[in-house]
């Protein structure tokens, strides 16, 4: 029986790049005869106070504990025959740990963003001094296998290891199932967006979009946002509610429009799309930004539309408000492409494979 060591800085069903990255595949994993143990760093209450302001001490102490977390992984790495690492496996600028674990078996590196690039959450950004972001190019170098969410990252990562493959983020279409929204109003047509409180950027960049539209078309639309229960806009009104993993789908089934808009930069060129492809596993037409792997997904008015300026994502969202059939053939079209090329199901064998070559 083969054994794997996972190794990520959130807890299970807290982070997405985990979810849909490693996590969904654990049960297959294990019926294939694999056993495994994951290793994460914060816990829920490190987690609150992991990304607020401040709080320095407390971090410190997060930190310290976090390393004696590590060094009991390396204690034990040698049992297994794959210590399999999401990201990064400390969450500051050294790469000790990986390196250790790259000397006591195979070491397994899986990224789903341009990380090498400096970004940093809002509640840490005077620590950013502490984070080193060429540290993944060091990584890369040095494990037996690198798994890329996209073919950007993929290139990136080719320039320091040539084992590198590419698995895309994927959607268990078990889980993605439709399902009638509670209270919904009646008659009204919601537009959301879900992310976390780190890529809300990404949102309110785009909140002078929406408030055109609803000058436009009044209460005939609202708006929502998935992520912070207590999320507010000095623009417009948004009805928001917190995101967890038990009703992240459920909150998703009371839009009629999803929306993906990313800044124009190197950042967003290696996202992997998963906003937009969560929207159309349910049948809720896309509008991403004309963006990375965004341009690979969706074929624009086929599928789903892209927009690059704001003319184009103000005539997409207005034909998608006025024609419920354009919605309902973009919604479905869209659901198509997850069935067919991002679903769980279509990438679990090669997900398998990793381990076996």
């Amino acid at each position: 029986m083969k054994r794997i060591l996972f190794v990520a800085q959130h807890r299970p069903n807290r982070n997405p790049s985990q979810r849909y990255r490693f996590e969904q595949y654990l049960d297959f994993l294990e019926a294939q005869g694999y056993s495994y143990e994951f290793s994460y760093l914060l816990d829920e209450a490190d987690d609150r106070v992991f990304y607020q302001p401040g709080r320095y001490g407390r971090k410190m102490v997060i930190m310290l504990k976090s390393i004696f977390k590590r060094l009991g992984d390396l204690r034990k790495a040698h049992e297994y025959d794959f210590v399999f690492v999401q990201r990064e496996a400390w969450m500051l600028g050294s790469a000790f740990f990986e390196r250790a674990f790259s000397k006591k078996s195979k070491l397994i590196y899986d990224f789903d963003d341009a990380i090498w690039l400096p970004n940093v959450s809002e509640g840490n950004r005077q620590l950013k001094w502490l984070k080193r972001p060429e540290k993944t190019s060091e990584i890369i170098g040095m494990s037996s296998l690198v798994i890329a969410g996209n073919e950007y990252l993929a290139t990136y990562a080719r320039q320091f290891n040539e084992r590198v493959q590419v698995i895309p983020t994927t959607i268990d279409l078990d889980l993605y199932r439709r399902q009638a929204y509670p209270g919904k109003p009646a008659g009204k047509i919601c537009i959301g967006w879900t992310g976390s409180s780190t890529t809300l950027i990404e949102f309110t960049s785009f909140e002078k979009v929406l408030k055109q539209l609803i000058s436009q078309y009044g209460d005939r639309i609202y708006v929502k946002v998935i992520g912070e229960a207590d999320y507010q806009s000095s623009m417009i009104e948004v009805k928001s509610v917190a995101w967890t993993s038990e009703t992240e789908v459920l909150e998703l089934c009371e839009l009629d429009i999803g929306i993906m808009p990313l800044q124009d930069n190197d950042w967003s060129r290696g996202k992997c799309a998963c906003k937009g492809l969560q929207y159309m596993a349910l049948g809720i037409p896309a509008v991403m930004s004309a963006i990375g792997v965004n341009q690979k997904i969706v074929q624009s008015g086929e599928n789903g539309f892209l927009c690059e300026t704001e003319e184009e994502w103000l005539g997409a969202l207005s034909a998608l408000i006025e024609s419920a059939e354009l919605r309902k053939s973009l919604g479905e079209k869209g659901q198509r492409t997850v069935r067919e090329k991002y679903a769980k199901k279509q990438w679990q064998e090669r997900f398998l494979k990793l381990f076996e070559g």
